[in-house]
């Protein structure tokens, strides 16, 4: 823990070690954030500890991040499309399966990593102070480099298939922001959630693991009625996957009625940062 706090003084600017005033009065959502951003780069500290802790005496470490897609891939495509098959157009079903299960492995990532994330960090929450939405944003960074891991096993498949992107390729990285923006917006409400109802670190992963079967990871939205395809695209992750699909291997593009989700995500987002902000100052004592 020593070691830690050193990291953390460590992590910090010259002017970021300069003497910090604390008041008891209100403090607004902007000076939180201000305030975080000036320790930013603890942020890192704690997503290394965070990649330590989670591939710990493990023989493969973070290839266990290749690996772990394969099994999935495996039995769907044998069950979509040899058994059922589904029509992907001249997209190989493996590469469409995959593009939506990356997505939606970070999204699910951010949603219950978020969620067990103030109990998991107990320890360092009642040692050292600092504003707790570090730790959220640690975890968009862990969560952020097992993504890129994860793409190099998409890029390998796509080469040996002779799939290649167009210039829809330019759209990836909004799609990737919305991936955060959804999984943040989600956890953020999670984590509060959980940090006084403990329980619920064990209904998450529950709730969140049946979900991909309301989201088309491991099907296209074209195999359903047009009706139900538009209800779909109320849950953010139906847009995620279909528009990496479309920046990456020139799927259907959304139409932009489907986009009416984004402010939902963003509104959510931003009440779920005021209301963890309120309880910053209290959850050591509930931990």
């Amino acid at each position: 823990m020593k070691q830690m706090a050193n990291d953390m003084l460590d992590s910090l600017s010259v002017e970021d070690k300069s003497v910090t005033y604390i008041s008891a009065a209100p403090e607004n959502l902007l000076k939180y954030v201000q305030r975080a951003w000036h320790m930013r780069r603890f942020v890192i500290t704690l997503a290394k500890r965070e990649i330590k802790v989670r591939h710990a005496n493990t023989y493969f470490g973070l290839l266990w991040v290749l690996l772990q897609p394969l099994p999935s891939i495996i039995v769907f495509t044998f069950f979509f499309d040899r058994i059922i098959q589904v029509d992907t157009g001249d997209v190989p079903y493996s590469i469409f399966a995959l593009i939506g299960l990356i997505g939606w492995n970070y999204f699910t990532y951010l949603s219950v990593s978020l969620g067990n994330v103030l109990y998991e960090s107990s320890d360092l929450i009642k040692k050292i102070y600092f504003p707790r939405i570090l730790l959220l944003l640690s975890r968009v960074l862990s969560g952020a480099l097992e993504f890129s891991i994860s793409l190099v096993l998409l890029i390998s498949a796509m080469l040996i298939f002779g799939t290649y992107p167009d210039s829809s390729f330019f759209y990836f990285p909004f799609f990737i922001v919305l991936n955060i923006l959804f999984g943040l917006s989600i956890g953020v409400w999670l984590c509060i959630l959980t940090y006084k109802r403990k329980d619920l670190m064990h209904v998450i992963p529950i709730i969140i693991n049946f979900s991909i079967w309301l989201t088309p990871v491991f099907f296209p939205t074209t195999v359903l009625p047009s009706h139900l395809a538009d209800v779909m695209y109320i849950n953010p992750m139906t847009l995620i996957c279909e528009g990496y699909r479309f920046a990456l291997v020139g799927g259907p593009a959304p139409d932009l009625t489907h986009f009416g989700s984004v402010p939902v995500m963003v509104v959510l987002l931003l009440l779920g940062l005021n209301q963890f902000r309120k309880i910053d100052s209290r959850i050591a004592e509930h931990l």
